[in-house]
Formats: structure tokens, C-alpha cells, sequence
């Protein structure tokens, strides 16, 4: 019997243990993460019941709560809705929340643990309770840059800005945007309204085209990551010659590919790498690639962030670069195209760790989180992300990127500043055929920074469509995306 009882009793006291581990880990460990779960539902609705904290730019409130006379208290509003809609997301009734305002609504509204004292001491003193700001990275006159290129060419697209040094994000705009007002109100049938106009839009500006959304074929600003695997591991430098032919038949296939104007790369019969990412040829990129193992470029694009989860703090829709299964699936993705797949963000990334001697920065959104009291109760410092390729390796490719911009052949030369020394590359995407064998409009990108011998922007800049209806679906990478870049960047250098 007392056998019996002795198990019975150690039985009951490991159930005790099991299930004080378990409520332990609800209540603490994971409560903050719980709280700031989108399906919690109970927590958007605590969240009226406080003075939600403000999203800052430059010090400036651009998302803040004002108080009300209904039963929710307060009205969330958003100064230049649209301008910082990709940043800040939108706070509704019904629609729930995205951007930083789901990212940090754990600091905003002030349930976090770590404010957890100053809760108890705002309950004791009688204090209404109130969430923390939220400063951001962004700098305005970046980001209205940014945004104002965009508009004035009527194209819809993202942009991205990093300081390569620190990983700080100084613009990221997605075109077209929404106003966050819309979703903020606080009657009900307005918002859910306002919301299915939105989300039916075939423009879809819901999307942070940016960081997520439809992923895009990358085209030739993916040749950067297939010099920077040759280079780094001595298949080439930049001065290495290959066959120039004005076709290639690729192996296995009986697919050709062409360069972009449809003959050789530069009048002799070899070119160089450089006179590859220069001038932007297909040939010689793709013969460099297929002298490569099948899966060389692709752990390159890991070592710069693509397969891999990231979060500004908001989630990042990860890049794709799958290794080619035969050499002519290589020599297709060498040039940005067949399955690979980007969001500017990661392209800024690649820019940015060039630029900055190999070193990636993790990308960060949030400077800090100041308490309502004006303490700073967290601070995000500069964290390297990654180390892909040696300094030696960087020098080179920014090399070839700035004469990109520097020589009259190259085809970056629109990002040209007067007295600055810029590094640039452009990208044009094939997008497949129609239903009735058409081609569709073309993807454009421009990535680079300035200046070179001290970075303090990368960009990455890329537009839909050819440029859309105003360019007749049919605009190119060597000015479109470019002159955004170069206004993004010289609104950077002109602070």
C-alpha cells in the first residue's frame, strides 16, 4: 500500500511540475510574444483602453493617438498617411494592424515586460496608463526623395535606402501606397469598407512591395553576386577574358541567349568581367557561371541573406535563389532570371555590403523606444548580419560598379553625381509571355551608393512594368530606376 501511495504521490507531484513549467512559460517566457500575436484579438481591444505610444520619424510623430468621446477613447492618426504607410502599417478596429504597428504594439500599447513595473507604479499613483513612442531610422527628407521620384514618374515599385555602416534603413517607400487613415477611423462600417476597396485594387497598395508582397526576377543586378562568387573564390578576376559570340547556345538546350543589344560585348572577340557587369552582357556572365559549380552563386546569395528569415522588426519576405539543377538552368539564373527571386530590401543588402568591405549589416527600422516619462527603455545598436566576401573581393566588384557609373558605355552612368564618386548597376527583368505569346512588360532596377571611398547610402530602387502606361510598358533600367536612385542618394549626401 505505501508502495502504491509513494508512486501515486510522485506522479502527482511530476503532473505539478509539469504543469507549473507550463503556466511558467504562458505567463512569462512567451507573454510578450502571445500579446503581440495579430489573432489576439483580446489584446487590440485592451489596446483602446490606453493611450497607444507614437511612431516616430526624425522625432516627429507620423502615427499617434488622439482622444475621443466614444467608447474607444482614442482615434489612431496618421500624419502623411501614405508618405510612411510602408513603415508604420495601419491600427483598425476590425482589420487588425501590420507594419511596426504589429511589430512593436507590445511597446506601443506598454504591456511589454519590460514595462511591467512601470505599470504597477501607474497603477498606485493613479496615473492613466500609456504606451512608449517608437523612434524609427528613417529620415524624412529621405524618404519624401524617395517617394516624390516615384510619384512624378507615375510608376508603381519600391525603394529601399541602407547605411551600409550600420544597417539603418533611411527610406523604404512601396508604390502605390495607402492612407493608414482610412483603416483608423473609428466607425466600423467605414473601415471595413475602406479596407475592401483596398485589398480588391489591382494595384494592391496593401502590398509592402519593398519587403514582401509578389517577389520580383531580379535580372542583372544579380550578376553582382556572380562576380562577387568568382572573385572571392579565384575562378576570375576582373580583368579574366571569356568567349565573346553574339549567341550562346546553352548546353543540353535549345535555348540561345543574347545579350541585351543583341551583339558581343564590346567590339573584341573576348571580354572581361568587367566589361561584363560594366555593360551589363549576358554571355560572358553565363559562361563564368557555368564554369562554377551549379550551387556556387546560389550559397553566395545565402551568405548575403536570400533563404534566410528576417526581420527590420517587421517580417521580410525571404529572396530565392535555388540551385540550378544542369548548366543551362545556370546560365539562365546567373542573369537574374529562371527561378530566382528578390525583394528590394535584399538588393539593397547586396549594395550595402559591398560597399561597406564585405561586412552585411542586419537591416534595422527602430532606433529606439522611448517611455512616455522620455526614458529610453530600449536601443538598437548596429549588428553585422553577415560576412560574405572578403574586402579584397568588395574593392573589386565596387570597382566595376563605379565604372559602371564613371565610363561612357556604362549603363549606370544616369546615377552620376557632380564631385562624388558613385557605384551603380542596373537590372532588366524578363517577366515570361502572355496567353498570347507577348511578352510582358519588363521588371527595372537600379541599385548602388555613393560615395565610394566612404558609403553612407546604399539604394535599391525597382519599377514595375516597364514603367507602366506612361512609358508605354516599354521604359528602361538605364533611366527610370536610375534617376530615382541617384535623387535618393543625393538626398542622403545633401543632410
Amino acid at each position: 500500500m505505501n508502495k502504491q501511495l509513494k508512486a501515486l504521490t510522485r506522479t502527482i507531484f511530476a503532473m505539478f511540475l509539469v504543469l507549473f513549467f507550463a503556466v511558467t512559460m504562458i505567463q512569462v517566457v512567451q507573454a510578450d510574444d502571445l500579446r503581440a500575436n495579430e489573432l489576439n484579438t483580446r489584446t487590440l481591444k485592451n489596446s483602446y483602453k490606453i493611450e497607444r505610444g507614437s511612431i516616430l520619424v526624425d522625432g516627429n510623430p507620423v502615427a499617434y493617438s488622439t482622444p475621443t468621446g466614444d467608447d474607444y477613447r482614442f482615434v489612431r492618426q496618421y500624419s502623411e498617411g501614405a508618405l510612411y504607410a510602408p513603415i508604420t502599417g495601419y491600427f483598425s478596429h476590425t482589420q487588425g494592424m501590420s507594419g511596426l504597428e504589429a511589430a512593436m504594439n507590445v511597446d506601443l500599447t506598454g504591456t511589454g515586460g519590460a514595462q511591467f513595473f512601470s505599470r504597477i507604479m501607474n497603477t498606485l499613483n493613479g496615473v492613466a496608463p500609456q504606451g512608449s513612442s517608437v523612434q524609427t531610422t528613417i529620415q524624412a527628407k529621405v524618404q519624401e526623395a524617395a517617394s516624390a521620384a516615384m510619384a512624378e514618374l507615375g510608376v508603381e515599385g519600391a525603394v529601399v535606402a541602407i547605411q551600409p555602416k550600420t544597417g539603418r534603413l533611411l527610406a523604404m517607400t512601396s508604390t502605390p501606397s495607402f492612407d493608414p487613415n482610412l483603416l483608423s477611423g473609428n466607425n466600423d462600417a467605414e473601415i471595413i469598407a475602406n479596407y475592401g476597396q483596398l485589398a480588391d485594387s489591382p494595384a494592391q497598395p496593401l502590398n509592402n512591395r519593398a519587403i514582401a508582397g509578389d517577389l520580383y526576377h531580379p535580372g542583372s543586378v544579380y550578376k553582382l553576386l556572380v562576380a562577387a562568387e568568382a572573385i572571392e573564390s579565384g575562378k576570375a578576376t576582373p580583368s579574366s577574358s571569356f568567349p565573346n559570340p553574339a549567341e550562346l547556345k546553352l548546353p543540353g538546350s535549345t535555348a540561345v541567349m543574347q545579350n541585351a543589344s543583341r551583339t558581343t560585348c564590346g567590339s573584341g572577340a573576348k571580354a572581361t568581367l568587367e566589361q561584363a557587369i560594366v555593360m551589363s552582357c549576358n554571355i560572358p556572365i553565363a559562361e563564368l557561371a557555368m564554369s562554377m559549380e551549379n550551387d556556387a552563386v546560389p550559397n553566395m546569395a545565402k551568405a548575403f541573406g536570400f533563404d534566410q528569415e528576417i526581420t527590420i522588426p517587421l517580417k521580410v519576405t525571404p529572396s530565392l535563389a535555388p540551385v540550378p539543377e544542369d548548366k543551362a538552368q545556370t546560365a539562365l539564373a546567373s542573369i537574374g532570371q529562371l527561378d530566382d527571386r528578390v525583394t528590394p530590401l535584399q538588393i539593397a543588402m547586396i549594395s550595402a555590403g559591398i560597399s561597406n568591405g564585405g561586412t552585411v549589416m542586419k537591416p534595422q527600422l527602430v532606433d529606439k523606444v522611448i517611455t512616455p516619462d522620455l526614458r529610453v527603455e530600449k536601443e538598437y545598436v548596429p549588428e553585422e548580419f553577415s560576412k560574405p566576401i572578403s574586402k579584397k573581393t568588395a574593392d573589386a566588384v565596387a570597382g566595376m560598379m563605379e565604372k559602371g557609373v564613371s565610363t561612357p558605355e556604362g549603363l549606370a552612368q544616369k546615377s552620376a553625381i557632380d564631385g562624388v564618386r558613385v557605384a551603380g548597376k542596373t537590372g532588366t527583368a524578363e517577366n515570361g509571355t502572355n496567353a498570347e505569346g507577348n511578352d510582358l512588360p519588363f521588371t527595372l532596377w537600379y541599385t548602388g551608393f555613393a560615395p565610394v571611398e566612404d558609403p553612407q547610402v546604399a539604394v535599391a530602387v525597382v519599377i514595375e512594368n516597364g514603367g507602366g502606361e506612361n512609358f508605354n510598358f516599354e521604359g528602361g533600367s538605364f533611366d527610370l530606376p536610375t534617376a530615382v536612385g541617384k535623387r535618393v542618394m543625393e538626398a542622403v549626401l545633401s543632410e
